[in-house]
């Protein structure tokens, strides 16, 4: 097992349904530890840079509509295999095919209203952490 560090952003929907304590006790429960947390409303510019991905794809102005909504919290979660076990916690990214118990399984509506974005493998952790935070925001002890 890998100690790792990923990025985790709780989507307008978690924020709009009070639902970020109770994913955030999941992770922790599970052994993982916060590093960085922090609220922030996301821009065009982040949005874009983020989601550079899909940017020429139809759906790009829904998502871009959606992620700024409301404010997102981002939160750099540490622990043995975190990237592989939180995607794991949160189920398939569409929320109609999540088992129950799991988070997008108890809590998604669909592929995009799905609670929260993790990162996929160690390099995008990397980048979307310090896309999300700046120098001095993560923390060890």
């Amino acid at each position: 097992m890998a100690l790792e560090t990923t990025l985790i952003l709780f989507k307008p929907d978690a924020i709009e349904k009070n639902l970020t304590g109770k994913v955030l006790t999941r992770f922790q429960d599970a052994g993982f530890v916060i590093r960085g947390i922090k609220m922030m409303q996301l821009d065009d510019t982040i949005l874009r840079e983020h989601y550079a991905h899909v940017s020429d794809k139809p759906f790009f102005p829904e998502i871009v509509a959606f992620m700024s909504r409301t404010p997102v919290i981002a939160l750099a979660l540490e622990g043995e295999d975190v990237i592989s076990r939180v995607r794991d916690l949160l189920g398939p990214t569409n929320s109609k095919a999540a088992a129950p118990g799991t988070v997008r399984g108890d809590f998604g509506e669909d592929m995009m209203t799905n609670v929260c974005h993790a990162s996929d493998s160690t390099e995008a952790a990397a980048a979307e952490i310090r896309r999300f935070f700046k120098a001095g925001e993560i923390f060890g002890y």
